[in-house]
């Protein structure tokens, strides 16, 4: 008991309480957003799932971050068969719900479970265990050709799996934390242009015909309104309807015909929901939410006196970085649908979890940023 209080008094004391409250009032916000876009089926379950796992989560990310991280990366195998696992599991039995191509769940009965959102966070142990235990030799080949293989491997996994959408996010999250490892800029510059070259490549012969419309459609924004282009052509209905203040909340003109009006409004499409109901002014707070939390990630990996530390909060940032990026450019027609969901804001409980372990992640590093911390119970 004495102990308990104790790690609960050095919790309170050391961790970063304005990262939890920043993802608190984000998900929160969420749940109000869920709420409204799924008021027009009179059924409560997104709102219920969103919030329990709000709760849950924050719990979650509480007792993440009171276990010292140096114990998760010297068992970086254990959360790498975690991550992986799951995912190859999903090839054979994996389950596609409903508005969705890929078997990219599991069903588990009472619930269903994407495994690529688990995957996500065991990846940035396993990355950050692994570019610590090369960062002196990191611009060798001999060391960067292994580093470059395992950060391929949840990339082209789960394209394979369908999922072209959570790919591109983990190879941007493996871009930043090998930036942030010192990569140098050259491999970048030449990995760049090999990417350019062989994007036609890409486009014609690894893309299938829904990817491929969906890039055209990006480019011409009336080629295919009532195909691919549908849902972007309903959000961009949705956001003109809400101008500056927004039609009021529970009020939002397609927003409230549910699928009809937005297709996954409690979703993908979250921001429009928002933008439709509150306005420019509700769109900018989830900005603002989101832009924050990104760079309290930043700011715990500038503290961190340990590199490890450092690529695990770089690895977090790059996650919701590219996840907002990706979303908000869906919403208003800037990307391609790609089925990214909006961090803290869009339904789905697997991934409002995940998020939490990620923050519990980067409130362990701040929570063991350096080696004077005084723990109350010592």
């Amino acid at each position: 008991m004495r102990q308990l209080l104790g790690r609960i008094a050095d919790f309170v004391r050391e961790s970063d309480k304005l990262l939890l409250i920043l993802t608190f009032v984000a998900s929160a916000y969420g749940c109000i957003a869920v709420f409204s876009a799924t008021n027009y089926m009179d059924n409560l379950r997104p709102f219920i799932v969103h919030s329990a796992c709000m709760i849950g989560g924050i719990v979650i990310a509480c007792i993440v971050s009171t276990i010292d991280y140096e114990k998760f990366l010297n068992k970086w195998y254990l959360f790498g068969a975690l991550g992986i696992i799951p995912v190859l599991l999903t090839f054979f039995i994996g389950f596609a719900p409903e508005g969705t191509d890929d078997k990219a769940w599991l069903n588990l009965g009472f619930t269903t479970f994407q495994p690529s959102e688990l995957l996500k966070i065991c990846f940035v142990i396993t990355f950050a265990t692994h570019l610590g235990k090369v960062r002196k030799n990191i611009n060798k080949p001999k060391y960067l050709l292994p580093v470059c293989a395992h950060g391929a491997i949840p990339v082209l996994l789960i394209f394979i799996q369908g999922d072209a959408g959570t790919a591109l996010v983990f190879a941007i999250m493996v871009l930043f934390m090998l930036m942030s490892a010192g990569v140098s800029w050259k491999y970048f510059v030449g990995a760049f242009s090999a990417a350019l070259v062989a994007s036609p490549i890409a486009y014609f012969f690894i893309l299938n015909d829904e990817h491929r419309e969906r890039i055209i459609n990006m480019f011409d924004i009336n080629a295919d309104i009532r195909g691919v282009g549908w849902q972007q052509y309903c959000g961009r209905i949705a956001l003109a309807n809400g101008g500056f203040w927004g039609q009021g909340y529970l009020n939002g003109d397609r927003t409230q015909l549910g699928k009809a009006g937005i297709p996954e409004g409690h979703n993908d499409f979250i921001f429009v929901t928002i933008g439709e109901e509150l306005g420019f002014i509700g769109c900018l707070l989830v900005l603002l939410l989101l832009v924050a939390i990104c760079w309290r990630c930043l700011k715990v990996a500038k503290l961190c006196a340990k590199n490890e530390g450092k690529y695990i909060c770089i690895g977090i940032f790059g996650m919701l970085f590219a996840q907002t990026i990706i979303n908000i450019g869906m919403c208003t027609s800037i990307t391609p649908v790609i089925g990214i969901t909006l961090p803290f804001f869009s339904a789905g409980g697997t991934s409002l979890l995940c998020l939490f372990l990620g923050v519990g992640l980067v409130l362990n590093v701040y929570l063991h940023r350096n080696s004077r911390t005084l723990y109350l119970r010592d």
